[in-house]
C-alpha cells in the first residue's frame, strides 16, 4: 500500500468516526464555527481567483476544457465497467439512490420581472419526479458516505424546444447539499477523477504539490451526518441562463424545520428509510429560490468554488416543490432509478447551463447514462406526469 493510499484511508477512518458524533455537535458548529470560517475561505478564494468575465452570463472556455471532458468520460466509464457486473451497474457519481419520488413544482404568481423568464415566466403547476441520492462513487452503508447529498428534479409536461433531443417535455434541475462544488472547474475535476480511480480521492485535496484545501474546507463545512434527504438544502453550485443575457443560480430549501433523530448505530440504508417513513404519513415541501447574477466579477459562471453573495443578490422565492404522501415500493424505486436520466441539458434554451463544468456535463452525463443503461439492458425512459414503468429490453 503506497503512502497516498495510507493517508487517504487514515483520514477516511477519522471522518467515519466523526460521523457518529456529528449529530450532537453539528447545530453548534453550524451556528458558531461555519460562518466565520466560510467567510475567510471565500475571501481567499476570491482573492486568488482572477475574474474570468465582467459581462453578465458570458462564458469563456478555459484551457484544456475539451480534453478534460473526454478524459472524465473515459475514467468514469472505466470505473463503472471495473466495479459493476452487467445488470448491476450504478452511477459513477451521485451513486446511491435513496428514492425517486413523485412531486409537483408550483411556479408562483406575481414574480419580479428579473426572474420572470422560461419556466418562471407565468404561474403554473407541473408534475415532477425527484431523485435523492448520496455522493458515491460506490454505495457503502449510509453512515460511511453521506456527507454531501444530491437532488435531481425532473419537471415534466414543460412545453417548448429543448437543448437535448432524447427528451421532449422535461426540464431538469440538479443540486448538492453544499453551496460550492467539489472542484472549481472541469480541469481540476479530471484530477479528482484520477484519484478516485486510484482509490485516493482525499489526496486530490491534500497533495502538497497541488492542494485544493479551500475546496476541502468548503466541502467539510457542509459534510454532515444527514438526518433525512428531506431535511437539507440543495444548491445548484453552477450557473444557468435566466432569459436573454441574464444568469442565475438556484437552490431548494426545505420548508419544515424539524430534524429526524439519527440512531447511534443506524441501518445501512437509514436515509432511504427516513425518506419513505416521512412520505408515508405527510407531504414534504421545498422552497425554490433563485439568485440573479448582477455582479459578474463577484458572481462568476466559470468558477464553481465561489459562493454568490446574498447581500449582493438576495435569493428570490419563485416556486414550491411539493412531495405528496406516497408509498415507496423498493422494487419500483430501483426500476425508476435505472431508467431515469437526469441531465441539466434537458432544459429550455432560456435555462441553458452555463460554465465549463456544465458544458462538460452535457456529454459526461449522456454517455455515462447510456453506458449504465446498456449494461443493465434497461431503456432510457422519459417519464410522464403520473407514473412510469420501465420495461427491460
Amino acid at each position: 500500500m503506497n503512502l497516498r493510499k495510507q493517508v487517504n484511508d487514515a483520514v477516511s477512518r477519522l471522518v467515519a468516526l466523526e460521523r457518529r458524533i456529528d449529530p450532537y455537535v453539528r447545530p453548534a458548529f453550524d451556528a458558531v464555527v461555519r460562518p466565520p470560517v466560510q467567510g475567510l475561505v471565500q475571501a481567499l478564494v476570491r482573492r486568488w481567483t482572477l475574474p474570468v468575465s465582467g459581462v453578465r452570463a458570458e462564458e469563456l472556455s478555459i484551457p484544456g476544457e475539451d480534453a478534460a471532458r473526454a478524459e472524465i468520460v473515459k475514467l468514469m466509464s472505466r470505473f463503472v465497467l471495473r466495479e459493476y457486473a452487467p445488470g448491476q451497474a450504478q452511477r459513477a457519481g451521485n451513486t446511491k439512490t435513496y428514492g425517486v419520488v413523485r412531486a409537483s413544482l408550483e411556479v408562483l404568481d406575481d414574480l419580479p420581472f428579473p426572474v420572470r423568464h422560461g419556466l418562471f415566466a407565468r404561474p403554473a403547476t407541473y408534475a415532477a419526479w425527484v431523485r435523492f441520492a448520496g455522493p458515491g462513487p460506490l454505495s457503502p452503508p449510509d453512515l460511511e458516505d453521506n456527507g454531501i447529498l444530491s437532488i435531481g428534479v425532473k419537471v415534466v409536461g414543460v412545453p417548448g424546444p429543448k437543448l437535448l433531443d432524447d427528451e421532449r417535455h422535461t426540464q431538469d434541475f440538479t443540486g448538492i447539499s453544499a453551496p460550492t462544488f467539489t472542484t472549481p472547474d472541469v480541469v481540476a475535476n479530471v484530477k479528482l477523477q484520477r484519484h478516485i480511480g486510484n482509490g485516493t480521492p482525499l489526496w486530490y485535496f491534500l497533495d502538497p504539490r497541488d492542494s485544493h484545501l479551500a475546496d476541502l474546507v468548503m466541502q467539510g463545512l457542509y459534510a454532515r451526518t444527514h438526518t433525512s434527504p428531506l431535511e437539507t438544502a440543495y444548491w445548484s453550485c453552477a450557473a444557468y441562463l435566466l432569459g436573454p443575457g441574464q444568469a442565475m443560480q438556484y437552490r431548494f430549501v426545505p420548508r419544515a424545520a424539524g430534524r429526524t433523530r439519527v440512531p447511534w448505530n443506524p441501518p445501512d440504508d437509514y436515509l432511504a428509510q427516513a425518506l419513505a417513513r416521512t412520505l408515508s404519513t405527510r407531504e414534504a415541501e421545498f422552497d425554490v429560490l433563485v439568485q440573479v447574477q448582477n455582479d459578474p466579477l463577484r458572481m462568476p459562471v466559470e468558477h464553481a468554488s465561489v459562493i454568490w453573495p446574498e447581500r449582493v443578490s438576495p435569493p428570490v422565492r419563485v416556486g414550491v416543490l411539493r412531495l405528496p404522501v406516497q408509498e415507496l415500493d423498493p422494487a419500483e424505486q430501483r426500476a425508476r432509478a435505472d431508467s431515469l436520466s437526469i441531465n441539466p441539458w434537458h432544459a429550455l434554451p432560456e435555462h441553458r447551463p452555463l460554465g465549463n463544468q456544465n458544458r462538460a456535463r452535457r456529454e459526461i452525463y449522456r454517455e455515462l447514462s447510456a453506458l449504465r443503461q446498456d449494461m443493465n439492458d434497461v431503456p432510457h425512459v422519459e417519464p410522464g406526469p403520473d407514473r412510469f414503468f420501465p420495461v427491460r429490453r
